[in-house]
């Protein structure tokens, strides 16, 4: 069932469902159009940051004063593509083993941050937040994200903290997070953390907006389920428009 006609079903969605994708904020709302997965627009008083740009039609998509990428995976990461949604000249904000992958296929001011760093880029404050796995892996041993390689990133967009995760689990960091706004929440198995957990997560954190995104394969309604009562919004939108390639 495709994320729209799932929140309707559920009673997420009411008629005006362009409200589901706007935030109110200083200076105007923030505007969110997904593509697929984990790949997302952002607006804000005449701003365009993408996320991730590596799945769905991103035809439609606005040249971005700003990119970030979360991950070295294809779900997050096509440097193909990356081009084709920022507008000259605008910076691409990554981790270093991003920047150590793509080397010299994106032509374009790249801007590397570490896990727990804060800088303005493109006019707007980035916070770098850990995303890995606790648990999960390939194999005995392995994880399918180590600690230090990704990154979440927190904006800050008229006022609002706009949290987008990447793919973790529900680590320390998350945890700790304060005064969040708005969070994009990855809810996939095996890569990931399945919907109940990640309610969980929200649960500890405790944003006032949450998206279910990266949860093909899953049920997010029971992550809805999940947070019935919290006093959480859970806002659900069309993350997966046609059958396309999953990630990890």
């Amino acid at each position: 069932m495709k994320a729209v006609a799932l929140a309707f079903a559920i009673g997420l969605l009411p008629a005006a469902a362009a409200a589901q994708n706007t935030v109110p904020a200083a200076g105007g709302d923030i505007t969110i159009t997904p593509f697929q997965h984990a790949s997302l627009q952002l607006e804000h008083a005449g701003k365009v940051i993408q996320v991730d740009p590596a799945q769905g039609d991103l035809s439609k998509a606005k040249p971005g004063d700003l990119v970030l990428i979360t991950d070295i995976h294809g779900d997050h990461l096509n440097p193909d593509l990356i081009g084709k949604v920022r507008k000259a000249g605008a910076p691409v904000v990554m981790p270093d083993a991003v920047k150590a992958q793509v080397g010299d296929k994106v032509s374009a001011p790249t801007e590397v941050m570490t896990n727990g760093q804060t800088k303005t880029v493109a006019g707007v404050s980035i916070e770098t937040v850990p995303m890995y796995n606790l648990t999960r892996g390939p194999s005995a041993g392995q994880l399918f994200h180590t600690k230090g390689r990704g990154n979440g990133y927190i904006l800050t967009l008229g006022g609002k903290r706009v949290y987008i995760a990447g793919d973790t689990e529900c680590v320390p960091e998350i945890k700790a997070l304060k005064n969040i706004d708005v969070v994009f929440l990855p809810m996939n198995l095996p890569y990931t953390m399945p919907p109940t957990e990640a309610a969980d997560c929200v649960k500890a954190f405790k944003p006032k907006i949450v998206y279910p995104y990266h949860f093909q394969g899953q049920k997010p309604e029971e992550f809805v389920n999940a947070l019935k009562g919290s006093g959480i919004e859970v806002r659900m939108l069309n993350w997966y428009p046609a059958a396309g390639r999953s990630g990890n």
